[in-house]
């Protein structure tokens, strides 16, 4: 067993860290020392999860439990806890506090206490994991109860990672990239070989395990898994979409639905649908899961594709109808009724035992349209999108217009010969669409609003990512477009998610909750840490499609701008 110790020692000297170099070679450090059986644990501990993003698990820990275990486990009343907080601006340093003070108030009867056993990575787990299944009458008392224990029994240091962790989110920067290139380092293994074992499994802990089992030629029998969802190949707005087409000589052009992502896992007569969070979305969908009964003809098959709410007549929706169906979880079949879906399936990643993603696209689409049978009448409810692969510019025009005149959003441009690189986004997969320029941005402060609006959240603090740096840099507040019954959803989705203290109405936000906000332009800008400010925001829809770390980057911000000095 490795001791939970040696893993926060490790998080207080990474913060103390700003080189990304150091900092990978910090974690390589620990990952060589946890034994095998614990590395998954704090391979994912180390990256701020508890759990792997395609478990669907969730610890299901909020501040108040926090404030409640931490109470309990050092007597202080829950409101000086809070008011620390508003002082420290942080569970973790607060929860450092609070038990230094503690041992310092006990250490008169030290002398008569036998030294208590280190807390393990395994404990550690266990007890989160418990938390976690706790469910109905009684479980908030055996969630509280977990996390009383975990802290009593860690030194103040430990607790402090312990609180953290619980919020996972550990605030030391450590991201994929810098655990990808800190196992490649630590088990003397190609990086590209690390990133291709996380591509087709999603999980750096069995990458990690597997690496310092095997090496490098047990890095390569790992392969894609039916119900371990992958993450979704991504693409990005061209700024001159015709000299792409150009350098592509050819390109596959396919319409971009207006729609939610759906991964979906086939094994003989059992479909799991994946959403693009990757988070299990199958009983909400059962129409969608017959239909993927009914026309995929193969014993085993992962399918990417884009679910669209349809009306009577066949035409899409608005994105959001489709988020309903996605979020529910009572009176499904009501909803079905109410909200038709239409299956258009564009890629394929592994099928009857067979890993795709290393085919050429121009493969992957054969094999795709060989295992999907339907009728024009059956395209109602399920189609493989029409390609068309052509290098006109002409032609690519009338199917951006007919996708548009449609409903659609316009149209996806794929070079033919590329692969299917899970997570990455790049000018292998392009989009076309109308000129009104969007961002998806994280909210990470807030304010309330004034008159009747008083007790809604009225504008929101929003920011890009940084993927070096895994943290969030502000470019703008954005308090307009919004409807009273969107500023109600809002307020709802993130009163569980202030932390720290309120100053004048203001308060800071856990980065959870993804937006998409048009501007007119962006600004260089030294009022926010992003050096960048948008001119003139917009919301326009929730996208709690989307993990925070899908939001746009800092780069793409640059680009924008770049692009926009060279138009003037």
């Amino acid at each position: 067993m490795t001791s939970f110790r040696e893993f926060a020692e490790t998080c207080q000297a990474i913060e103390k860290i700003s080189s990304t170099i150091e900092t990978t070679n910090k974690v390589a450090d620990l990952l060589k020392k946890v034994d095998v059986e614990e590395l998954p644990l704090a391979t994912h501990f180390i990256m701020s999860e508890v759990f792997p993003a395609w478990s669907g698990e969730q610890l299901g820990i909020g501040t108040s439990l926090l404030y409640v275990s931490l109470s309990k486990a050092s007597g202080m009343a829950i409101q000086s806890i809070e008011s620390l907080i508003r002082t420290t601006g942080d569970i973790g340093d607060t929860a450092l506090l609070i038990l230094k003070e503690k041992r310092k108030n006990q250490v008169t009867f030290s002398s008569f206490l036998e030294e208590q056993p280190e807390l393990s990575i395994t404990e550690v787990f266990q007890r989160f994991k418990t938390a976690s299944e706790a469910s109905g009458k009684g479980s908030q008392e055996v969630k509280v109860r977990n996390l009383q224990f975990l802290f009593t029994s860690s030194t103040p240091r430990e607790a402090k990672y312990i609180s953290r962790l619980a919020l996972e989110e550990l605030r030391i920067g450590v991201g994929e990239g810098v655990v990808r290139d800190a196992i490649a380092k630590a088990f003397s293994v190609p990086v590209d070989v690390v990133e291709h074992a996380l591509m087709v499994t999603n999980d750096l802990g069995i990458v990690a395990a597997t690496a310092k089992q095997g090496g490098i030629e047990a890095l390569k029998t790992l392969g894609i898994e039916i119900n371990r969802p992958i993450k979704m190949m991504l693409s990005q707005i061209s700024p001159d979409i015709n000299a792409d087409i150009r350098d592509m000589k050819e390109a596959a052009i396919e319409w971009k639905f207006d729609g939610a992502r759906v991964q979906i896992h086939k094994s003989g007569n059992s479909v799991t649908l994946f959403s693009r969070k990757l988070e299990n979305v199958t009983n909400s969908l059962p129409d969608l899961v017959e239909i993927v009964r009914k026309h995929v003809k193969a014993e085993s098959a992962i399918l990417d594709g884009e679910a669209v709410a349809v009306d009577e007549d066949g035409r899409p929706k608005a994105f959001q109808e489709i988020l309903k169906r996605f979020r529910r979880k009572y009176d499904v079949e009501e909803k079905m009724l109410g909200i038709p879906i239409q299956l258009n399936l564009f890629d394929i990643m592994y099928l009857n035992g067979r890993t795709l993603i290393d085919l050429p696209l121009v493969e992957r689409r054969k094999e795709l349209e060989s295992c999907v049978e339907s009728s024009v009448e059956d395209s109602k409810s399920i189609c493989v999108d029409e390609q068309v692969i052509t290098g006109d510019l002409e032609i690519v025009e009338k199917i951006y217009r007919e996708a548009l005149r449609a409903g659609h959003e316009g149209v996806m441009v794929k070079n033919p010969n590329s692969l299917y690189s899970p997570g990455k986004r790049g000018k292998n997969w392009l989009k076309k669409k109308p000129l009104m320029e969007t961002l998806d941005l994280v909210v990470v402060g807030a304010e309330w609003g004034f008159g009747r609006r008083a007790n809604l959240i009225g504008s929101y603090s929003v920011a890009c990512y940084d993927p070096e740096t895994s943290r969030f840099m502000q470019v703008g507040k954005v308090g307009t477009g919004l409807t009273d019954e969107q500023l109600k959803e809002l307020t709802e989705m993130l009163s569980g998610l202030m932390e720290g203290g309120e100053a004048g109405g203001v308060f800071a936000i856990r980065p959870k909750v993804v937006l998409e906000i048009a501007f007119e332009e962006i600004q260089k800008s030294s009022n926010y840490n992003s050096g960048f400010a948008l001119r003139f925001p917009r919301f326009i829809r929730i996208r709690d499609d989307k993990d925070p770390e899908e939001a746009d980057t800092i780069q793409r911000i640059g680009r924008v701008y770049s692009q926009q000095m060279k138009r003037l």
